[in-house]
C-alpha cells in the first residue's frame, strides 16, 4: 500500500532544497545569460572594434552550417551507442554487486576502478592500445587495421572508451535502484511460479523506474557533451567531431565569441530537450503516480 500524499511534506522538501537551488542559480545563471547575450553579437576577439549587434544571425549561421549537423549526428551516434551498452553492462554489474556475498567489497571496488581514472588518461590508454604500430589490439585480433583512419572504427574506439570508463557509474546508480526492490515481493513471485526473467522484467524493472531515469538521464546528458575523449583520440578527424568540439574551435581556436556562444546556447537547449524527453517518457508510469 503506497503512502498518502502530504502537501506539507512536499513544501518542506522544497524549502530544504531552496538553499542549494539558489547557490546553483548564482553559479550558473550568470554564465548562461552572458553566453546568450554574447550570441546576439558579431564579436571576434581578433577584430574587437568590429563588434556589432546582429540578433539571431549567429544562430542562423550555425543552423545552416553542414558542420553543425554533421557534428550533431556524430554526437548522437556516440551518445546512443555508449549509453545503450552502458545500460546493459551496468545492469549486469549491478546484479552481480547486488547478489554477490563472498568478497562483496572487493568485487564492488574492482568494478568501480575504471570510473576513478581521469578521462584523459583513459582516452590516451585506449588510443595507445588501438594504435596500429604500438598497440596490442591488432596483434590480439590478428588485424592490420588503422582504427583511427576510418570513421566507423574511430567511433568504435571512442564508444568502447566511454563504455569502459563510465559503465561503473551506471552500475552504481542501478545498484541503488536494486536495493529498493522488496525481496519479499520477489519471493512471492517465485512462489507463484514466475521464473527469473519474468521477475526481472515484470517486478524489478518497473520498481526501478526512477533509478533508471536518473542513470539514463545523467549518462545521456554527460555523453551528449562529450569532448575530452574525442579530442584526445581523434581531434574530431574522420567525421568524429562533436558539438562540443565545434564550440571549442569557434571559441578557442578562432576566438569568435559570438558564434561560439551561439553553439554553446544550442548545446544547452539540446540538453534541456533531452532532459524533458527523458522525464516525460520514463517519468510517466506507475512509479510516477505513487503518492498521488
Amino acid at each position: 500500500m503506497s503512502e498518502r500524499y502530504d502537501p506539507a511534506e512536499e513544501r518542506l522538501g522544497w524549502l530544504l532544497c531552496t538553499p542549494a537551488v539558489l547557490a546553483m542559480l548564482l553559479v550558473t545563471a550568470y554564465p548562461i545569460l552572458y553566453a546568450i547575450w554574447l550570441s546576439l553579437f558579431r564579436y571576434d576577439l581578433r577584430f574587437p572594434d568590429e563588434r556589432a549587434f546582429v540578433g539571431l544571425a549567429n544562430y542562423a549561421s550555425v543552423l545552416t552550417s553542414e558542420v553543425w549537423w554533421q557534428s550533431l549526428a556524430s554526437t548522437l551516434v556516440i551518445t546512443i551507442g555508449s549509453v545503450t551498452l552502458e545500460l546493459v553492462l551496468g545492469m549486469l554489474f549491478a546484479l552481480v554487486m547486488h547478489r554477490v556475498f563472498f568478497l562483496r567489497r572487493t568485487v564492488r571496488a574492482s568494478i568501480l576502478i575504471p570510473y576513478a581514472i581521469i578521462t584523459v588518461v583513459a582516452a590516451l590508454a585506449w588510443k595507445f592500445a588501438f594504435d596500429p604500430v604500438t598497440g596490442f589490439v591488432n596483434p590480439w585480433l590478428g588485424l592490420e587495421l588503422a582504427w583511427f583512419g576510418e570513421r566507423w572504427s574511430a567511433f568504435v574506439v571512442i564508444i568502447l572508451t566511454e563504455v569502459w570508463k563510465t559503465t561503473p557509474f551506471m552500475a552504481l546508480l542501478l545498484l541503488a535502484g536494486l536495493t529498493l526492490v522488496p525481496q519479499d515481493l520477489l519471493d512471492a513471485a517465485r512462489v507463484d511460479g514466475a521464473n527469473a526473467v519474468q521477475r526481472f522484467f515484470r517486478i524489478t524493472l518497473p520498481l526501478m523506474r526512477r533509478a533508471l531515469l536518473v542513470a539514463l538521464l545523467f549518462r545521456t546528458l554527460d555523453a551528449f557533451r562529450i569532448f575530452d575523449t574525442v579530442f584526445v583520440q581523434t581531434r574530431g578527424a574522420q567525421g568524429t567531431e562533436t558539438v562540443s568540439i565545434v564550440g571549442y574551435h569557434a571559441l578557442v581556436t578562432r576566438l569568435n565569441l559570438g558564434l561560439g556562444s551561439a553553439v554553446s546556447v544550442l548545446i544547452f537547449l539540446c540538453v534541456i530537450l533531452i532532459a524533458v524527453l527523458f522525464v516525460k517518457v520514463l517519468g510517466a508510469g506507475p512509479a510516477a503516480e505513487e503518492g498521488r
